[in-house]
């Protein structure tokens, strides 16, 4: 039985004289940077502490540039979008105890927005491990366990020789659709100890590919050849595989339209003649996609904002193309295809037969023309004004991130991205202070785009300490705060449930003056000069805060 070891790496001579003659003063820490410079990591994220310092000291002996946040659920953040942005594998290093845990709801976005983190913590010393009581500063039971529900994968390290294979482990899972989060945890004392080991060099943690079987190609094509009113719902997958090209070309291929999931934003052209934009949170919308005879998802799990609040029941045959098992069939009975989503439109591009329908697009302008029949009745110019000023200001190339925030559940409907994987949101988890930590995650990916973060006074207040950050490194993130006095859709929520709001209200600072005792030039807007003021504070360099006090509201809901 012979092997084939050709395709390995093959070290220079150089390199073997490096092995043998490892440099002095390393220890586990050295192995963690040089294992995520061996995988091609070039940014990490993160914050130090006391259990963490190994990792730390470790990085000023590396290549990689570290981007410091002030709190580790915004190190997360950053990540998470960091991630979403390049496609890469975004690492955070944190510390143990309070700091892991600090990070956890960063994770679960990370998780609900399949972005490829990977979260490597410090752990107590090694003879505390195991669930004793040994009172330990930052110490834990069970570490892991406050993570496992959250992340795809835990990797233990109890030795350094186990760093390096951890570390490429984490990243393929990482990196295997779909992408998320992985935790990697490494005892204080491991990272401390010095080593002898070699120099990590290059390793290979490729992703396995995530291809549909065949036979579910021709069923799903067969039934989309054969179909009278095919329709394509495409979510959060399709931008995450860069699929979007193939997209396009299969709903020109059968005229099919084509409606985006709020995750799934620029995954096909707004202005496109089958394009049903966003709509989703919309009657008109849904009894659309309902008289669909074949209904092809791909990249979504038909969650409750994709269902408009799971008022959706579909009429006809559902084909769902998911890169996560769990999330197949999960809500409405289908063809499931476990499968990347670029892999199978590929496919399915090449089996089905072309078919022409010269009224879809005319059936499509009726369906929007409803939509904004609905949205015109209801009063909401300043809403609108407001939205179209951000759209007009912002760089096609620019890439957005919403915080929760009303403009932002207005943006997931009524937003045009233009292009794919540039309009970000946490709409995967639904949690607070996401918009500007993002922002910067992705501006530390491309410094020479300017960035925006959209968050309302509420959730700024989660991320206020990075604009610290943002002035640090300089980078060129725009954050448009939209002030209303409080958690703006809490106040519409409860008003409409209970007649009146409780706990909505917020005392808040003079977000001007704050942003500029950072150093950070702000200005505060009107919605008549928010594009010009936007547009401004978007071209110059570095970062900048536009203040909007604005009371906005809610479009009516259709699933109530």
């Amino acid at each position: 039985m012979s092997h084939d070891h050709d395709d390995r790496p093959q070290l220079t001579a150089a390199q073997a004289a490096a092995v043998l003659t490892p440099p002095p003063g390393r220890n586990g820490g050295d192995l963690v940077v040089e294992s995520l410079q061996g995988l091609g990591a070039t940014t990490v994220f993160g914050l130090p502490g006391q259990h963490a310092l190994g990792m730390f000291d470790a990085l000023r002996r590396s290549s990689l540039r570290y981007v410091g946040l002030r709190v580790e659920n915004n190190a997360g953040f950053a990540a998470d979008a960091y991630g979403r942005i390049t496609g890469e594998v975004a690492p955070l290093l944190l510390s143990t105890g309070p700091g892991a845990l600090t990070s956890l709801a960063a994770l679960q976005e990370a998780a609900a927005a399949s972005a490829p983190v990977l979260a490597i913590s410090s752990q107590i010393p090694t003879a505390g491990l195991g669930g004793g009581r040994h009172g330990y500063l930052h110490e834990l039971r069970d570490q892991q366990a406050s993570v496992r529900d959250i992340v795809k994968s835990v990797h233990t390290v109890r030795a350094a020789s186990q760093i390096p294979s951890a570390i490429a482990a984490a990243w393929e899972s990482a990196l295997t659709a779909p992408h998320g989060p992985v935790w990697v945890e490494i005892p204080q004392d491991v990272l401390l100890a010095e080593t002898t080991l070699p120099v990590v060099s290059a390793m290979d943690a490729t992703p396995r590919e995530l291809y549909p079987r065949p036979e579910l190609t021709i069923a799903a094509a067969h039934l989309l050849s054969n179909a009278e009113r095919p329709v394509i719902i495409a979510g959060g997958g399709v931008v995450r595989s860069d699929a979007s090209g193939k997209l396009r070309a299969l709903a020109e291929k059968i005229d099919a339209p084509v409606v985006t999931t709020f995750g799934g934003k620029g995954a096909f052209p707004w202005e496109h003649p089958l394009s049903l934009r966003s709509w989703l949170e919309d009657r008109h919308t849904t009894d659309f996609l309902e008289d669909a005879d074949v209904l092809l998802v791909v990249g979504s799990g038909l969650g409750e904002l994709s269902s408009n609040y799971h008022t959706f029941r579909p009429r006809g045959r559902v084909i769902q193309i998911e890169a996560d098992a769990g999330k197949l069939e999960s809500n409405h009975p289908a063809l499931g295809i476990h499968s990347d989503a670029r892999e199978a439109l590929a496919e399915l591009l090449e089996a089905v037969e072309p078919r022409e329908d010269a009224g879809a697009a005319e059936r499509v302008r009726t369906v929007l023309e409803k939509v904004r029949v609905r949205i015109d009745a209801q009063e909401l110019t300043l809403e609108q004004q407001v939205l179209d000023a951000v759209r007009q200001a912002l760089p096609d190339g620019s890439p957005s991130f919403w915080d929760m925030t009303i403009l932002a559940y207005w943006a997931w409907s009524a937003f045009d991205a233009r292009r794919p994987n540039t309009m970000h949101s946490a709409q995967g988890a639904g949690g607070l202070g996401y918009g500007f930590p993002a922002a910067i995650g992705a501006a530390s990916a491309d410094p020479t785009t300017p960035v925006l973060a959209v968050s309302g006074d509420g959730g700024a207040m989660y991320s206020i300490a990075e604009l610290a950050t943002a002035r640090q490194y300089d980078l060129p993130v725009t954050w448009l705060i939209v002030d209303d006095g409080g958690y703006g859709i809490l106040r519409e929520y409860m008003t409409g449930a209970f007649g009146e709001a409780t706990g909505t209200e917020l005392s808040r600072p003079d977000f001007v003056a704050l942003a500029e005792s950072f150093g950070v030039p702000a200005v505060r807007t009107t919605p008549e000069s928010l594009a010009a003021d936007l547009g401004k504070a978007l071209a110059e360099p570095g970062p900048s805060v536009v203040v909007l006090p604005a009371l906005l509201r809610m479009f009516e809901p259709t699933h109530l």
